[in-house]
């Protein structure tokens, strides 16, 4: 297909590279992650939104909490939510995930300590 022909995500997730958790900025991790009762995530993890939503809290940058920041992997890996597990990583919503992020990184003023 004519690059020309290509949408925008195809082209910027072909920029970006092969999805590779070693490798990525755990964008997965600023998603919105609804928790259901059978997760049995610990409330300390957790949010409840108005009307009742369940979701993965987040830190003040909008991570999720069980991110390990130093890592940037899941500190809750082994007993993450079923919405987590079922994230295909490389898939079309991944793409286009972090393409979203790249671009917004990309439209930042970068800041050089001196």
């Amino acid at each position: 297909m004519p690059d020309r022909q290509r949408s925008t995500t195809q082209r910027h997730a072909h920029d970006i590279g092969p999805a590779d958790c070693a490798r990525c900025d755990a964008v997965c991790c600023r998603l919105t992650v609804v928790v259901q009762p059978e997760d049995r995530i610990p409330p300390h993890l957790t949010t409840e939104l108005p009307g009742g939503l369940r979701t993965m809290a987040k830190d003040e940058d909008g991570w999720c909490v069980a991110l390990d920041g130093a890592r940037m992997n899941c500190g809750i890996y082994e007993s993450r939510p079923d919405v987590c597990r079922r994230f295909a990583m490389g898939g079309p919503y991944c793409e286009a995930v972090r393409v979203d992020y790249a671009e917004e990184r990309a439209r930042q003023i970068e800041l050089i300590l001196q």
